[in-house]
């Protein structure tokens, strides 16, 4: 019988709803702060507010629970992303009312949400790549330091991840026209800087609860015989 987890499913639920809201950030807004660094414009699409809050709820997922159950719910939030996609995609070529035809137009939600079938296609690969990273680097440094280093693995494992999950996101939007090309290296920089800046300035609270949740939850697993592909849907 599978163990139940006071807190498992709240972690869950945040996860998903962070990946869904980013993905309807970034279709929304490119943020430009006005600042320059190495000669790149410092921009960032508006998701990239709360993406790495993700990565965060990754980093306690696989810590605490272990790989096994962090793929579980890195594979809801693929199935969850891509369910939102589709329905406002299909919301998009349905016929507007006339009334919100003149009011709002259709022109409105392609401009805000018409590529969003775009970013899912880029959020879901990046995704699938760079969480699974995170997550796969985060569970063998656990086994190779013996537990130690909390912080130098949480950072780690999103500096890898990150690093995979930018790129890849930017080079896949930029080839199908969400981002301009001209913007794509200045994006990815600007992306990852801020990302891994995130979780070293939550580090100290990431930490906190951790350790919290081992205690509350009595669970602390290692992955020391662990399968670590990603297609394997047992827990």
């Amino acid at each position: 019988m599978e163990r139940r987890y006071k807190y498992i499913d709240l972690i869950t639920v945040l996860f998903v709803t962070v990946l869904l809201l980013s993905n309807i950030l970034s279709s929304a807004k490119i943020i430009d702060l006005g600042v320059s660094l190495l000669g790149l414009q410092f921009i960032f699409d508006a998701g990239t507010l709360v993406f790495p809050i993700s990565y965060i709820f990754g980093d306690v997922l696989t810590e605490i629970y272990g790989y096994r159950r962090s793929r579980r719910v890195i594979w809801s939030g693929f199935f969850a992303t891509a369910l939102m996609a589709f329905f406002v995609w299909l919301a998009g070529v349905l016929p507007g009312e006339s009334l919100w035809a003149e009011t709002v137009g259709q022109s409105a939600y392609d401009a805000v949400l018409g590529s969003i079938w775009k970013l899912a296609i880029a959020s879901l690969i990046a995704y699938f790549f760079g969480e699974f990273v995170n997550s796969y680097v985060l569970a063998r440094m656990k086994v190779l330091m013996q537990g130690r280093w909390l912080w130098a693995r949480t950072i780690g494992s999103t500096i890898a991840g990150q690093g995979v999950d930018t790129t890849v996101f930017f080079v896949i939007a930029t080839a199908l026209g969400v981002f301009p090309i001209e913007l794509m290296l200045s994006l990815i920089v600007s992306n990852y800087i801020f990302k891994v800046s995130i979780e070293v300035i939550f580090t100290p609270i990431t930490l906190r609860v951790i350790r919290w949740l081992k205690t509350s939850e009595q669970e602390d697993v290692y992955d020391h015989n662990t399968n670590f592909n990603p297609f394997r849907f047992d827990v």
